[in-house]
């Protein structure tokens, strides 16, 4: 209970479930359309999602400022590869909460003359851009992740006499010398490389719903641009798995990856 109330709390919290009920939304409506529901009540859905969407770029107002905040905070990052992804990543979302805002003076009536087709195309590559370092940064902090639990796995087995797996001692058909081995070989790495990724995932909560959320995120703006065609239901579930998955990382703090 306790957790909950820190969540409500939260400015973000509100905007969170209001990306939750639009995603809900969305994916309702395309249920709806493929069960041949009305079409009054079809219409009745698209309106509440449009009025959700308007809703959250009311809450997202000066989140610009907060972005390049955290940018500011990255450029101080001591690791090189995860100080470029993080600082580029924030100031994307910087601009796209601008180009958030422009959309919605443009729909609110303020600004009435606003392209909002030609800001939201500008919107969504903000975004997409923004969501390609994220994924970048994860990327680079499994394959560090994956070295340090490769060479502790390899100081173990020394330790203990054993073999490295898929090592020049084991002979045979299977040897690295014989031409018909390397194709077992290949499989054998393969399969410890998958096995070692699904353990540092398992092993590290907040990198794997990282890596869940920004994945199910990136369709979201290659629908939209055009790039990859997914259709609102693919969108809307996306949405709202990774709309949940943010909500958890506000009621449970330790799930947010840091920095």
């Amino acid at each position: 209970m306790d957790a909950w109330v820190r969540f409500s709390a939260q400015s973000q919290a509100r905007e969170r479930l209001c990306r939750a009920a639009q995603y809900a939304c969305s994916l309702l409506g395309h249920v709806l359309q493929r069960h041949g529901a009305s079409p009054e009540l079809q219409k009745q859905i698209r309106q509440l999602e449009s009025h959700l969407s308007l809703g959250r770029k009311l809450l997202r107002l000066g989140n610009s400022a907060d972005a390049l905040e955290s940018a500011k905070r990255a450029v101080h990052l001591s690791d090189v590869v995860l100080r470029f992804c993080i600082t580029v990543s924030h100031l994307n979302r910087a601009l796209y909460f601008a180009c958030d805002n422009v959309l919605w003076a443009g729909k609110s009536g303020l600004a009435p003359r606003v392209d909002q087709e030609k800001w939201a195309q500008r919107s969504f590559r903000y975004y997409l851009f923004s969501l390609i370092m994220n994924l970048s940064r994860d990327a680079y902090e499994i394959r560090l992740l994956m070295e340090q639990e490769s060479s502790a796995c390899s100081r173990r087995l020394k330790g203990s006499g054993g073999g490295v797996p898929g090592g020049s001692e084991t002979g045979g058909l299977g040897g690295p010398g014989t031409p018909g081995g390397r194709l077992p070989q290949l499989a054998l790495k393969l399969q410890l490389q998958v096995l070692l990724l699904a353990r540092v995932l398992r092993g590290h909560p907040p990198l794997l719903l990282d890596v869940v959320r920004n994945a199910c995120d990136l369709f979201i703006p290659l629908d939209k641009l055009g790039l990859w065609r997914c259709g609102p239901g693919i969108v809307g579930l996306c949405g709202l798995v990774s709309s949940i998955l943010s909500i958890l990382t506000l009621i449970y703090p330790w799930l947010r990856l840091k920095p």
